[in-house]
Order: C-alpha cells, then sequence, then structure tokens
C-alpha cells in the first residue's frame, strides 16, 4: 500500500511486528453494554494519532493508503479478520470449503451480520462489490489483485463484462469463488479491504460521493466512522451497536486525528492528549530507555523513482544508476533518519518472506549490492556516459515528495547527494501534502518523487507485482520485459520451485536496470500509553486491528 517508521527487534516476525499486549481475562461487568472485565477502565476511549498522512477514502474499491486501509478495515469486514501473525479469523464467513484441485472456495456467511443501515450483508454484496472493483469504469488500483480470479484480468482490461467474474451467490448466505489456478494467499486477499463487500443501496444512493466523507458511507465492522467530512483532519471511530460480535469490542471511542509534525505529537503524548504518537530521528535515541517507548517492524520501502514516460533523460539506465550509486544508505539510515530504519537489500522488504525452496530470507538472498550501495567515483562515470547518449549538458529536475518530517529529511539529503557528486545537475525540491503527491504521482505529474510502498500480504509478489509495465503503481512507468515476464511466471505456475526462481529473476531484474532507487527500509517508533491493551499489529496489509483494544485499569 502507499505509504510508515527503530532499531530491529529480535522477539518481531517476518510477517507481524509487536503486539502490544494480549487481551485480559473477560469477566462480566454491568458496564460498558456487559463487555468490561475486571482489568478494564471505566472509560474505554483511545486517542489516536496519524503521522502526517491524511484520509482520503472510505471506499474500498478506491483505498490506496495506509490509512484509508486501516479506517475502512475497522469499520468494514470481509470474509475474514487477519488477528496476530496474519492469522486468518472468522469474519463474516463462518465455514470455508476448497475443493480437492484448490481452485474453488465456497464460503459459508453468518446471518447475523448487518450494515448500519438495517440491511443484511449477505453473498449478493461480496458479488457486488467484487465486479465494481473490477470494472473498468471504477478504476480502482488494486484491482489487479484479483488477477487469478476466474475472467478478473480480462474483465480489468476491458475483454468481458463483470458478470463472468468467477464469484457467485448461492442464495443469501453461500458464496462460490472459482480460481483460474491455485492461489497460495488467497485467503490472505480474502481479509484485505478490496475484496470486502459493498451495499449496492448506499452505493447507488450516494453516487460520486460514496466514500468521500463518513455520512457517505455504510458500515458493518467493530466500528463506525463519524466526523470525517472528506478534507478535515480528525474523525472518530465508535463502536459499531450492529456490529455481529459487538460483545469483544471493547472501545467506545477510537479518537483520530492527523499530526503532522512528530515534536507536536510528541508534545500532545506527554500531556495525555494522545495516547500515541510516532517518534522520528532525535526523539527516538532521547527516549530509548523509556518504557512507553515501542518498536515496531514494517515491510515499509521508501524509494527514488524516475519518471521514464515524461522524462527523456531518466529512461537512460546509466544516468538512473549513476542517480542511485550517488547515496550512502547507511548514512542516510543512521545519521539523517536516525530513527531505527535499516537499509534496503533491494525492492522487496527484508523479513516480509522465506524462500520455502531455501529457507533464507528473499531480500537477503537477491539482493544486487551495485543497486543499493555507494560508489561515487562509478555514478559520475556512468553520469557523463548518460548525458552524452541523451545529448546533454546539464539537467534541472524536481524532486516530489511529503511534507512529512521523514520524507523532509529523506528528500533533503538525495537532493544534496545528487548535486554534490552529479556534475550539471540542479534538483528542485517540491514539498507537498501526501494526497497531493499521490494524485501527481496518478497523473504522472513528476520528475523524481520520493515515493514509499508498503506490502499488502507477506509474499514478494505484493511488492514485485506493482512494478509490471500494466500496474497502475508503476507511477514512473518503468517497462522491462523479462521482469513482467518472471512475474507473469510467478502468477501463474502451479510449482513452488518454478514461482520462488521466478521472483528473484524479477528482483535481480529490476535491482540490476535500476527500476527504481530503494533508499530505506521503515520501523516504526512510537510512544504508547501503558493502558492500551489488546491492539494487534502485522507489518504487511492492514497494520492496525483495533476490535479487540481496550484501556487498562490503573495500576
Amino acid at each position: 500500500m502507499q505509504w510508515k517508521l527503530f532499531a530491529t527487534v529480535a522477539t518481531l516476525t517476518a510477517t507481524t511486528g509487536v503486539l502490544l499486549v494480549g487481551c485480559g481475562q473477560s469477566s462480566s461487568s454491568s458496564s460498558n453494554a456487559g463487555n468490561t472485565t475486571a482489568k478494564m477502565a471505566k472509560t474505554q476511549v483511545l486517542n489516536w494519532s496519524e503521522n502526517g498522512q491524511d484520509l482520503t477514502t472510505l471506499d474500498p474499491s478506491l483505498a490506496t493508503d495506509v490509512i484509508s486501509g486501516t479506517m475502512i478495515s475497522n469499520s468494514q469486514e470481509g470474509l475474514y479478520r487477519l488477528g496476530k501473525n496474519s492469522k486468518v479469523t472468522p469474519g463474516i464467513a463462518t465455514k470455508t470449503t476448497v475443493s480437492k484441485d484448490k481452485k474453488t472456495y465456497t464460503f459459508t456467511l453468518r446471518k447475523n451480520a448487518k450494515w448500519s443501515n438495517g440491511d443484511q450483508v449477505t453473498a449478493q454484496d461480496f458479488v457486488y462489490g467484487w465486479r465494481r472493483t473490477v470494472n473498468p469504469k471504477t478504476a480502482s488500483q488494486y484491482a489487479y489483485l484479483y488477477s487469478g480470479i476466474k475472467n478478473a484480468d480480462k474483465i480489468v482490461s476491458g475483454k468481458a463484462k463483470t458478470s463472468t467474474l468467477g464469484i457467485k451467490a448461492d442464495g443469501k448466505y453461500k458464496l462460490t469463488v472459482k480460481l483460474e489456478k491455485p492461489m497460495q494467499y488467497f485467503k490472505l486477499l480474502m481479509g484485505f479491504v478490496v475484496f470486502f463487500p459493498q451495499n449496492q443501496h448506499a452505493v447507488e444512493k450516494y453516487g460520486k460521493d460514496y466514500g468521500t466523507s463518513s455520512s457517505k458511507m455504510v458500515y458493518n465492522g467493530p466500528f463506525k466512522m463519524t466526523g470525517w467530512k472528506g478534507t478535515n483532519s480528525t474523525w472518530t471511530l465508535k463502536r459499531n451497536p450492529n456490529y455481529w460480535d459487538k460483545k469483544h469490542v471493547y472501545l467506545t471511542k477510537i479518537k483520530d486525528q492527523v499530526v503532522k509534525s512528530t515534536t507536536t505529537a510528541f508534545n500532545l503524548f506527554q500531556s495525555n492528549k494522545l495516547d500515541m504518537a510516532t517518534l522520528s530521528g532525535q526523539q527516538v535515541k532521547n527516549e530509548k530507555n523509556n518504557n512507553k517507548l515501542v518498536i515496531r517492524k514494517s515491510s515499509r520501502l521508501n524509494y527514488l523513482e524516475f519518471n521514464q514516460k515524461k522524462v527523456q533523460l531518466l529512461a537512460n539506465k546509466k544516468i538512473r544508476q549513476a542517480m542511485s550509486l550517488t547515496l550512502n544508505r547507511k548514512q542516510l539510515v543512521n545519521d539523517v533518519l536516525g530513527d531505527g530504519s535499516v537499509t534496503p537489500k533491494g525492492f522487496v522488504t527484508t523479513g516480509l518472506a522465506t524462500d520455502p525452496t531455501t529457507g533464507k530470507d528473499f531480500a537477503t538472498e537477491n539482493t544486487v549490492k551495485s543497486a543499493v550501495t555507494q560508489d561515487t567515483t562509478k555514478a559520475k562515470k556512468l553520469w557523463k556516459q548518460g548525458l552524452k547518449e541523451t545529448g546533454k549538458k546539464s539537467v534541472t529536475l524536481t524532486l516530489t515528495h511529503d511534507d512529512t518530517d521523514q520524507m523532509k529529511a529523506l528528500a533533503e539529503y538525495v537532493q544534496g547527494q545528487l548535486e554534490k557528486e552529479l556534475p550539471g545537475l540542479k534538483v528542485q525540491s517540491v514539498t507537498v501534502p501526501y494526497k497531493t503527491r499521490i494524485s501527481r504521482e496518478i497523473a504522472g505529474n513528476f520528475q523524481l518523487v520520493i515515493s514509499a510502498w508498503q506490502a499488502d500480504f507477506a509474499d514478494p509478489v505484493s511488492d514485485l507485482g506493482i512494478m509490471t509495465s500494466t500496474n497502475d503503481y508503476n507511477f514512473g512507468k518503468w517497462t522491462n520485459k523479462t521482469f513482467d515476464s518472471a512475474i507473469n511466471t510467478a502468477n501463474s505456475t502451479t510449482s513452488t520451485t518454478k514461482r520462488w526462481q521466478a521472483l528473484a529473476t524479477a528482483e535481480k531484474t529490476m535491482a540490476t536496470d535500476q527500476g527504481v532507487a530503494p533508499l530505506s527500509q521503515n520501523v516504526i517508533a512510537q510512544m504508547v500509553n501503558p493502558k492500551l491493551k489488546g491492539l494487534v499489529y502485522n507489518t504487511a496489509g492492514i497494520n492496525y486491528n483495533f476490535k479487540s483494544a481496550y484501556m487498562a485499569r490503573p495500576n
């Protein structure tokens, strides 16, 4: 997903971050609608914050960023929910049957799930939502994740009708999905927002305004959204009284706000106005012995992307390699960021996935060192050759980036290194809000941009898949036939060995051609109120599951 932020913690697993603490043993109580336990505080309100990025939509078909995904996944629900260690847990589905060839899934749906407008959640809601997402008219940037479901690719490319998608409602509470091939990660996908059901009545009622504010949406998840008007930076998640498992939802409210500055966030935390504040740089060093500091591993990669379609110079491989070779990633993460971020091995993040055929970390095993190391002498040589090949003597380029503390620090370092090491290059920094950066990337309105990606599920294809020549997230329009062919093989083969060989080929091809320049792999440093318990955090896909979170009694 488009998008988050210290030292690596040994207890973090490859696919999951820190679980803040587990839920306490339940006991009955007369307050909090019968949901409180003896360990819970009387007031169940969480004051949360978002680090710099704005909420962009509540439409499951159109969400592309972490915050939108988090809000949707906590206020809406699909077939499954992803719990601790990305474990598949029950959502709307109560039973799943898989055919012997692993190409047909039959889901039995619960009969007590309701939308906030009073409608029942039925199999037809899934059919409608899925068809809406793959419909080219919807322009969902995540429609590509449907690849492998019968006829999805044809529909997305406009060569088949949405009615031919491999999903069928057999009555109200039985759903059948047909695949074109077995998909190892299919169940993980079912916990992702782009596969959530959608209420047709609401979509048609709100039209183009659907999901653009909290009042233009209906909810079937643990919480309901209120107070978001589409542009403001504060909103509230309120416990949904119609949720089928409401007795296990303990927080009555989650008050959320976007805080651009980590300094501001820290001050709000210190004054007890926030229960969580994200830190950066020197703050992390200052608080390293504070027991309220929580460290989380992340699958997010920050990288420099080149607009190879609109800027002829950037289509030159030597130019891209020269730019990457100016960057000292160790200096960048240790001295510039100083927040515990780590040097990247490649486009796939370290710890995301283990190659089952070798037992080794995929990113470490397939790193191409020249794509992520500094060599200023070689950089100057390639730069000179690239300029000659493109008929240039001097160049001025813009570097677009978010207005968050971390992104501004990244941009300042990249700008300084490029101008220092590459003669004749001038870089102009363009600082914009997150929403603006995303919209400019989609429109191709940039030259250089510091982008970010976080895996949607714990598999290399979740990272590599976005860089195929036809993928909407390939904003720089880098194209490579060998890469595309490798991803196609990984997506179509039924052989585990062939699949992972193809993924390795894709990773190495992209690195060798310097499709992008990886900058840093994030970890997240947060100050967290120790009274917050039961929050589930995962590094890939949806980070935060608030369903069972609660505020504990003071000691």
